[in-house]
């Protein structure tokens, strides 16, 4: 337990309490009024996951702008994973905003930019020599993680996987494996990408030993008979699937994979996107694993709330790049830095590493005891603080999305804030900010427990 019951956010508020608490219906009548202006003023295309418009959050709470309390197991989908207003980032943030909020690091330069390469260097596994290129968004940072390894290996195919996730760009989207929403009516798409099958042990229909075999087997094919390994600039994998569905591949997997890629002279690229920046217990998924990426990309957490990403890799490959050819206006910014720099030290003075170890453990230990009584459950799995129910027609191993929204509509209704994830829109995501306390997150379990026992 490392958090106080209560925990202030702003100057001059009062201090958020650490409780779920209702007002309203959700959403409420400050929300709905709010929303009739967004309609007329933000495209459909954006979706919304619950309808509410936030006015404050602390700790493991969100609060709307009528007042509701709704426990957050989200993070803003794993950003927020110190909070949305830890002191470390709130204060680091307020101080550069004082000196300057901008320059870009392509013109001149600032001490954060490089702290936090420094720092990223330190902390992603290996020991050999590394530099890091800071950048915006995930989905940057994976393409510039392909236009690393395309410049260092001097090839084009780019190999990636069934239910994988990568962003919304162009390359990214083709990247992606899931076609709605994601993809449909946006082609034609990128050249020079090819899908494996991922290792997903719960639809494989065998052992996690012969599911890990077989998926080998096949990407193993698909380099060296499909694609010509001498084709293959590098293969991009996430640790566990984020948007797919939260899948954690089996044992010897992902080592099987950076095999495959050191035999063939591939770049092999961990998209540490939503696993990384400490949210499996771990600094970094690729961790759990053994495995030593070559280039490894974050985002999301690493800024704390601020859009920054960043690709740190063997430093060989990383200057392969001519001078000018990475970089962008917002790369790096000095504000989003020193989120960064408040994010280390959260995660190092309040030991959340080992708070998403416990995190995991207690909700591993609530759900697998839920799925003893409600045959809606087909799988619980995760790793750490990254934790999911797949849902499934009972009996049966077909999808069922019906029930996973009617779980999720029952849990923003109750003040529990529930993602929905999976190929098959069948899954829900838990993604608690790690300095959640037992207490709360109990009582979101409760709600989701009572969620589980409607469907019957």
């Amino acid at each position: 337990m490392t958090e106080a019951t209560t925990l202030s956010s702003a100057v001059d508020e009062p201090a958020v309490t650490q409780k779920r608490w209702l007002r309203t219906a959700i959403p409420g009548p400050k929300s709905l009024a709010r929303q009739a202006r967004r309609d007329s003023a933000v495209p459909n295309g954006i979706g919304t996951v619950l309808p509410v418009f936030v006015g404050r959050m602390s700790g493991g709470i969100v609060v709307d702008v009528d007042g509701n309390q709704l426990v957050d197991l989200a993070s803003g989908i794993a950003v927020t994973s110190v909070g949305g207003a830890h002191p470390a980032v709130v204060s680091r943030v307020h101080e550069q905003v004082d000196r300057f909020s901008h320059t870009c690091f392509l013109v001149t330069e600032y001490d954060g930019f490089v702290e936090v390469a420094d720092t990223l260097n330190r902390l992603t596994p290996g020991d050999h020599a590394k530099k890091t290129m800071l950048f915006t968004t995930g989905a940057e940072a994976v393409e510039n993680a392909v236009k690393i390894a395309r410049s260092a290996t001097k090839r084009q195919a780019v190999i990636t996987f069934g239910h994988a996730y990568h962003g919304r760009t162009l390359l990214t989207m083709t990247m992606t494996a899931k076609n709605a929403p994601y993809k449909d009516g946006f082609g034609p798409f990128a050249p020079e990408v090819y899908r494996a099958p991922l290792a997903y042990p719960y639809r494989w229909g065998t052992t996690p030993e012969q599911c890990a075999h077989e998926a080998l087997a096949a990407l193993d094919d698909l380099v060296v008979k499909q694609i010509g390994a001498h084709n293959v600039a590098a293969i991009v994998i996430e640790p566990i699937s984020g948007e797919g569905g939260f899948i954690v591949p089996p044992p010897g997997y992902l080592a099987g994979v950076q095999a495959i890629a050191n035999a063939h002279g591939i770049v092999f690229v961990a998209d540490e996107v939503q696993t990384g920046i400490g949210r499996t217990g771990a600094m970094f998924a690729s961790e759990h694993a053994g495995i030593v990426p070559d280039l490894v990309v974050t985002a999301k957490a690493l800024g704390g709330g601020l859009p920054l990403s960043a690709v740190t890799g063997r430093a060989e490959l990383m200057d392969a790049v001519h001078p000018g050819g990475l970089g962008g206006t917002y790369s790096g910014n000095p504000v989003a830095c020193a989120a960064a720099l408040g994010v280390f030290e959260a995660i190092e003075q309040d030991h959340l590493l080992d708070r998403a170890r416990e995190i995991g453990e207690l909700i591993t230990r609530r759900l697998h005891a839920l799925a003893a009584e409600c045959p809606w459950i087909g799988e619980v799995r995760g790793v750490g603080a990254m934790q999911a129910v797949e849902f499934v027609v009972p009996g049966t191993t077909e999808p069922s999305p019906e029930a996973t929204a009617a779980v999720a509509a029952f849990c923003h209704h109750a003040g529990v804030l529930a993602l929905t994830c999976g190929t098959y829109g069948n899954v829900v995501r838990m993604l608690p900010p790690l300095v959640i306390s037992d207490e709360l997150l109990e009582d979101a379990l409760g709600v989701f427990a009572d969620a589980c026992r409607s469907l019957s």
